[in-house]
């Protein structure tokens, strides 16, 4: 072997048989990182012709090279590692620099707090020993003082002329933001559910008892502090009810800094209220400690400076010092602070709708967390963390899920100044149809210049809002996504397509369940916590009859769908979906459609019972109930809304089409609602003689294989009704699926439990098979089975894993399975029991 001096790249490799040492020269190294390069783990056949292309390797042994390699491998795996751990050590370090400072803050809080106890049990004291009153008014009083957190002083009207003035208000603006994000100007209480970590979203709280909502967020990111501050500035871009932000004058400052005359408007959610824009002063600059700084207050009279713009379409709200505090990290990445703080005007608001303008913790998903998510989304895509399929890249997923949403609010408020009117209803005021013929609104970036050229000369929307009751928001929207077929309609769909080609459909006549197609979900991106998801929507069409061949032809949708994290606190859900065609190219015109639910949590305000009552009241009006009190604690409002293209001369018949579609939409998720609201002991219990025939074919089959009963001794002699009972609100999961040789089986009965473990109602449920419900241990077990089930009429199946109707994964400890014969012993289907089920 050869004796050369090594360089910072080589390494001592030790053959299998010669126990010699090797050194290598760097033109050696230079050679063998070329092919590591290439190949990190070449053949045998590789390296021999490695050997024989490389005149200074001849003297190296392949199985030395075979070494090399592997050395050459392991050193790379332990840089990886030893880079993952630095940043990982980074990561906790930081996020033990925050929560140290959100101790001290906490700590502040705390001293403030009892501060406030005694001064309170003080005043009580007093004023128990110098009156008999005892109304208490002077807690009250301070109950008051306390919620009057954000004092606002009146300022003489300043120059907008003069960037002096207009200074002092950004550093009164500063010095008011600085407090609320790292001091204790707002009583801060962490949201539930948003517990701080290295991976987590950061530390999250919303206020309590101060004047307006507000909400703080605290994390870190890898990105540099300027970085952050260029995308936290482009709000249209993370806060999706943004419509835009338009500034309307730019000063700079002595002190390197930029104030900025700003004005923002913002989406209605719904198609209750009016939309909302913002007047406000917003100033960037750089703090003494290198932290980068972007804060923001309303100009009122209250503080001085000019006066903004009006609109007639929008109620102007007010924002309280907000904005976000960038703080280096060392060795890379920031730290950032955001606070949210605004008071919407509920005033002007159907008092019904007032819980949703009053909740912090609906500002804090929609605007605070979305924009830290944001942040925090961006930084792994920018460092390759995270990875798309189908060769798109993440800007442009971004920009589709953007359009989408921008789309479907531009529906749901229809602006007067983007073109659309109302058109005359047909005497109820269920539906609002709008339309929209401005050549301008369609060369926006949602519709595509492309959109109207091949197909009509307007936009149609019809859309309506909804109060509904204990329905989970996450579980209504969940069953839209799966069950298309619950509410949709294919001919609707097919027309909506034919709006992508040249030649239009006939408009249809809305029929009634139509819908003779299978859908198939392809998903295209995803968030890093999974609370919004984009996804392309194809359903398979087949012909009604001979006249309906349009509508044979396979549809796409590209659909995005979020709010379905049930890990997120105060948030809304939405489907919302648009038709495209097979090409789907980057541009592609898009007119969405679709479904927003937003829960309506009461405001906590002890004092206001009377307002709670009134709300309850109204509530419970409007959707014609009379629950008690104690069943209106879980209140949505749903919003739907539906486009559709037209022409001259079909728009009177799209119109009604649309207006009776919407209408049927509507009749089916009052259904799904109903079907999918928890009422404990009453939950839609089918009383029909089919029911209670196959529920005594269920427990008599069961005691004649097993020999024991199915609910214990004394069913033998129990009623139908009341083995129908026992059955349907057993905690075990009891269902019924077909006994087909030719076709797979298909659940066609479960019990209260069955149907919650598989998510679905039973109506949905004999579209779900079951061996797309079991795994494939399952699957095989039950297949091993079959022949003993079917000869000695039931097996035991050991514990496994299953799958709701929502992709959920369902464990159980152990299974039941037995052929349930009808009275004449013929076989008329099979029966399941998963004992002790719950979701993974």
């Amino acid at each position: 072997m050869m004796a050369h001096s090594m360089d910072d790249r080589d390494s001592p490799d030790k053959g299998f048989d010669s126990g010699k040492y090797v050194r290598y020269t760097p033109e050696q190294v230079e050679a063998l990182e070329r092919v590591y390069a290439e190949c990190p783990k070449p053949s045998s056949l590789r390296r021999q012709q490695l050997i024989r292309e490389c005149p200074i390797l001849c003297n190296i042994e392949p199985r030395q090279i075979k070494v090399w390699f592997q050395n050459r491998r392991c050193r790379e795996k332990q840089r990886k590692e030893s880079a993952r751990l630095q940043t990982v050590n980074r990561k906790l370090s930081a996020m033990n620099k925050l929560l140290m400072e959100e101790n001290d803050r906490l700590q502040k809080q705390v001293s403030n707090l009892v501060y406030e106890n005694g001064f309170m049990k003080h005043r009580i004291h007093t004023a128990s020993g110098t009156t008999t009153d005892n109304s208490c008014e002077s807690v009250v009083v301070i109950g008051q003082q306390r919620q009057q957190q954000n004092p606002t002083h009146q300022h003489p009207q300043r120059d907008a002329n003069n960037p002096a003035n207009l200074l002092s208000i950004a550093e009164e603006t500063l010095a008011e933001f600085l407090c609320k994000a790292t001091g204790t100007a707002v009583d801060w209480v962490q949201m539930i559910g948003m517990k701080p970590g290295p991976d987590s979203i950061g530390i999250v709280a919303v206020s309590r008892n101060c004047s307006g909502i507000a909400a703080r967020a605290c994390g870190l990111v890898s990105l540099e502090p300027m970085k952050v501050a260029e995308i936290l500035k482009d709000r249209p871009s993370w806060f999706r009810d943004c419509r835009c932000v338009e500034t309307l004058n730019v000063i700079p400052t002595g002190n390197g800094g930029t104030i900025e005359l700003v004005k923002t408007q913002i989406y209605a959610p719904t198609t209750l209220a009016a939309a909302r824009d913002f007047w406000t002063l917003r100033y960037s600059t750089s703090l003494e400690d290198g932290s980068y700084v972007v804060c923001e207050r309303s100009l009122t009279s209250a503080t001085g400076g000019p006066n903004g713009p009006l609109s007639s379409s929008f109620v102007r709200a007010k924002m309280l010092s907000s904005g976000f505090l960038i703080r280096p990290c060392d060795g890379g990445g920031s730290i950032i602070h955001i606070v949210d703080h605004v008071d919407l005007d509920v005033s002007s608001v159907p008092e019904v709708l007032r819980p949703l303008y009053e909740s912090s913790k609906i500002l804090a998903q929609k605007m605070t967390v979305a924009a830290l998510r944001h942040v925090r989304q961006i930084a792994q895509e920018t460092s390759g963390e995270v990875q798309y399929s189908g060769g798109r890249q993440p800007a442009v997923l971004r920009t589709f899920s953007q359009r989408l949403c921008r789309g479907f609010n531009d529906a749901v408020n229809g602006f007067v100044d983007d073109g659309w009117s109302p058109m005359s209803s047909d005497g109820a005021e269920d539906i609002t149809i709008m339309i929209n013929s401005s050549s301008a609104k369609f060369a926006g970036s949602q519709y595509g210049s492309s959109f109207l050229p091949s197909f009509g000369s307007g936009v149609l929307c019809a859309k309506a809002s909804m109060l509904l009751q204990n329905v989970p928001p996450l579980v209504l929207i969940r069953f839209l996504r799966e069950h298309r077929a619950e509410w949709a309609d294919y001919g609707v769909d097919a027309y909506s397509a034919a709006s992508l080609r040249a030649t239009p459909f006939a408009v249809p006549c809305v029929r009634t369940g139509g819908f003779p197609s299978n859908q198939v979900i392809l998903p295209l991106a995803q968030t890093l916590e999974h609370e919004e998801f984009l996804e392309v929507v194809r359903l398979g069409g087949h012909a009604y009859s001979p006249e309906d061949m349009g509508l044979s032809r396979d549809m796409y949708l590209l659909q995005l769908c979020s709010g379905v994290d049930e890990n997120v606190v105060g948030g809304c859900a939405q489907l919302v979906f648009a038709p495209i065609d097979e090409s789907f190219a980057d541009d592609a015109p898009l007119l969405p459609s679709g479904f927003r639910v937003i829960p309506l949590d009461q405001k906590t305000n002890p004092n206001d019972h009377q307002s709670a009552s009134r709300t309850r009241d109204l509530a419970s009006s409007l959707d014609g109930s009379t629950k008690t009190d104690s069943e209106t604690n879980s209140r949505l409002v749903l919003t739907i809304a539906f486009q559709f293209t037209f022409d001259n001369h079909s728009r009177d018949n799209v119109a009604t089409m649309a207006r009776q579609y919407v209408r049927n939409v509507v009749g089916s998720i009052q259904r799904v609602a109903l079907a999918i609201t928890p009422r404990p002991g009453s939950m839609q219990l089918p009383t029909s003689p089919e029911a209670l025939t196959l529920v005594r074919w269920i427990t008599r089959s069961y005691s004649i294989h097993t020999g024991a009963d199915l609910f214990g001794s004394d069913s033998q002699s129990c009623g139908g009704d009341t083995l129908l009972k026992q059955l349907w609100n057993h905690s075990d999961a009891i269902l019924c699926c077909s006994l087909k040789t030719n076709a797979s089986p298909v659940f066609t009965f479960a019990n209260q439990a069955g149907l919650d473990m598989l998510e679905t109602t039973l109506v949905a449920l004999q579209d779900i098979m079951l061996d797309k419900t079991l795994d494939d241990s399952g699957r095989k077990a039950l297949c091993s089975e079959f022949a003993k089930i079917m000869q000695q009429g039931y097996a035991n199946l050991p514990a496994g894993i299953c799958v709701s109707s929502m992709g959920r994964p369902v464990s159980y400890e152990q299974a039941t399975v037995w052929k349930v014969v009808d009275d004449n012993e013929s076989n008329h289907c099979l029966a399941f029991i998963l004992v002790n089920w719950s979701f993974v």
